[in-house]
């Protein structure tokens, strides 16, 4: 992973200087900054923040064919196309040369059908297809990238049957971004095809400023590693991201969304307390689901992780709104979503290795204290007993206790 992560020090820098959370802390909710050409206008899609899965976080640059395959075979018959997961995204190193026309080809030792039969098998099982290129002359892994290449990259991903494009940052030189992105964005509309646009330039440009009307995703953060907490080389681990992510909530909504990297459960990292709470912060952000385990030999406790439905319907409300911590004491946090109907999604969060009681009083969801209220817990899939005032529990070491609350 070091000719991927490599490019990305510039944009942990920035995210650690502390210049990004204190603007983001500032930015009014009402006020999404517009890309600078005022004619752009967004392309409707990804109204949710997108479910699926990609290669990279488990196979990295060991991707084939048999794999997408099998990946695909799984989705579409372990539960997880019906809870919501539609994507099956190929990142890096899939890429063979391009041909004497330019038009970038697969590698055919990987991929000896083509991407094209790969599409349409995916499809076949009523899923999507996606695909990865970068904003350089080479991608990440030294695969041809796609500048100079824009429409003619983007008119091959239509011919395949792309569903889904991740754009990445690598070997960009001198490249001015948010015009890089608004490239490739323009030849993508030029196809005609509806192509969710993934913007991966690591939040060192400040996308969620001018990213609304380009795509419908872009990180916010480098990459992320399955580690509960630290910095391992230019990645970091989940509590790292989580705290970069977490103040641009403004930013996010229906077809535009903070992407603070894909999902960890199941590479065996993380204990499984630890995994429920990164699904669970995920997505009470309203972040991407974008699963990155081995999910044709997933295990049982991972499989119930990924495929809670309460927890992915509070992430896939109609509402669009991010959620955010609304209080902190020490190791104990609370996070609260809006939800459609007037209903709230709560985690209560212990950063502690330790069992902690973490309350939670109704006027932080914004609720008067008298009001009586339903509450469901969506780990232990229960409605409990309704309460007035408040709410009160003890959540074990590195987890969570995660609540949809009904007046």
């Amino acid at each position: 992973m070091t000719g991927k992560t490599a490019f990305r020090a510039l944009a942990a820098a920035l995210l650690l200087n502390g210049t990004m959370p204190a603007f983001a802390q500032e930015a009014d909710p009402n006020t999404l900054a517009p890309s600078s050409d005022p004619k752009r206008v967004a392309n409707g899609l990804a109204l949710t923040p997108p479910m699926g899965w990609n290669s990279w976080n488990k196979f990295a640059c060991n991707v084939n064919e048999k794999i997408i395959r099998d990946t695909a075979d799984a989705m579409a018959s372990n539960g997880m196309k019906d809870a919501g997961y539609r994507y099956i995204v190929i990142d890096d190193c899939w890429h063979g040369q391009r041909d004497e026309n330019g038009f970038v080809t697969a590698d055919p030792v990987k991929f000896p059908s083509g991407i094209k039969a790969l599409a349409d098998y995916i499809h076949s099982k009523g899923l999507k297809f996606g695909i990865y290129s970068d904003a350089g002359r080479q991608t990440c892994g030294g695969r041809p990238g796609s500048q100079g290449h824009e429409y003619q990259d983007a008119l091959t991903y239509a011919r395949w049957g792309v569903d889904y494009l991740k754009y990445d940052w690598c070997n960009t030189g001198t490249r001015n971004a948010e015009e890089a992105y608004a490239l490739m964005a323009d030849a993508l509309r030029a196809t005609g095809r509806d192509i969710v646009f993934s913007l991966c330039e690591w939040g060192n440009n400040r996308p969620w400023l001018w990213g609304q009307k380009i795509g419908n995703l872009w990180r916010t953060t480098g990459d992320i590693t399955d580690k509960w907490e630290g910095k391992y080389g230019y990645s970091w681990g989940m509590l790292n991201i989580l705290d970069m992510n977490e103040p641009l909530w403004p930013f996010a909504g229906p077809g535009h969304w903070n992407d603070p990297d894909m999902l960890e459960v199941g590479n065996g990292g993380m204990t499984d307390a630890e995994y429920r709470s990164h699904f669970s912060l995920w997505a009470i952000m309203a972040a991407p689901l974008i699963a990155g385990n081995d999910i044709a030999n997933m295990d049982a406790a991972t499989r119930e992780i990924l495929l809670n439905r309460d927890v992915i319907a509070v992430n896939q409300d109609a509402l669009g709104v991010q959620g955010r911590r609304v209080s902190r004491d020490g190791n104990r946090e609370v996070w609260v979503k809006p939800l459609s109907g007037g209903g709230r999604a709560v985690v209560l969060f212990n950063r502690s290795a330790q069992p902690e009681t973490i309350s939670l009083g109704w006027e932080a969801l914004g609720y008067p204290a008298t009001l009586k209220a339903s509450i469901r817990d969506l780990w232990a899939h229960k409605d409990l007993k309704p309460a007035v005032g408040g709410y009160s529990a003890t959540v074990p070491g590195h987890g969570v206790v995660m609540l949809k609350v009904q007046p």
